[in-house]
């Protein structure tokens, strides 16, 4: 974790955030601190997976009250693994929205609000211009560029320039825990090239890993994003902090990430 990161324990929850963005309200949120139960426990954000849907509720009312964001105005949307993007321009007042990956706003009081359990969260925040974004990128976003399309999306929304933008990238599953097959590696290489090392091969095995971390960094970089943080905690590696769909058989909740001028 790096110099620029801090960890947040508040109303019996935990959280990280940048510490650049002081005055953005923001975090993303351990699995600890909820009242769901079992294969959910404790702070699952997941509506759709089995969990009590009165628990979920709950959950998010405190993840909301910990960040002290309007609950009332929080905004999210059906994730689908694609790289479309909706532009929050009022208040849905609770609803989630159709499917997409990646929400942005310049709506003060409008909390933008994902789900993740090993899939790259992308919180972006332009200061000059006062925009936000935030993006779910899996290896499917990823290898489709989801992490660029963010940075057009506030582009051609807001005037946003890349050069002002800053972006943290979340907790994900690590190159070491993420194989992934050849069609995948192929579909990696073709989007970032193979010298850029976004696909690692088991010196023993010879099988294809796939760098999420490295790879959305890239693509941001490649559009001119000025700062990029990685908040580099493996989900795989750390399930008692967080959700891994991977490293729990699927059977497991989803963390949630909070953004809000």
């Amino acid at each position: 974790m790096g110099k620029h990161i801090e960890r947040i324990s508040r109303s019996g929850l935990t959280y990280y955030r940048s510490v650049a963005w002081g005055g953005l309200r923001h975090g993303i949120f351990t699995r600890s601190g909820g009242v769901s139960q079992g294969a959910w426990s404790s702070l699952n954000l997941g509506a759709s997976i089995g969990d009590v849907p009165q628990a979920v509720r709950e959950n998010h009312a405190r993840i909301y009250a910990a960040l002290g964001v309007n609950a009332g105005r929080a905004t999210s949307c059906w994730l689908v693994h694609s790289t479309d993007v909706l532009v929050v321009d009022e208040a849905k007042n609770g609803r989630q929205l159709p499917k997409a990956d990646c929400l942005i706003t310049n709506r003060p009081d409008t909390p933008l609000v994902m789900r993740f359990a090993d899939c790259v969260p992308l919180i972006a925040y332009d200061p000059v211009k006062r925009a936000i974004g935030l993006a779910h990128a899996g290896w499917r976003g990823t290898v489709a560029g989801m992490a660029a399309r963010l940075v057009m999306a506030l582009q051609q929304s807001y005037s946003s320039r890349p050069a002002d933008m800053e972006v943290l990238i979340g907790p994900a599953i690590s190159r070491r825990n993420y194989p992934v097959g050849e069609a995948v590696a192929q579909q990696a290489q073709a989007y970032f090239g193979e010298s850029t090392k976004v696909i690692w091969r088991d010196p023993v095995s010879g099988a294809a890993h796939f760098d999420l971390w490295r790879a959305n960094r890239l693509d941001l970089q490649r559009q001119g994003v000025g700062k990029v943080q990685v908040l580099d905690i493996c989900t795989h590696d750390n399930t008692k902090e967080f959700y891994s769909h991977r490293a729990e058989a699927g059977r497991t909740g989803r963390f949630g990430v909070v953004v809000s001028l």
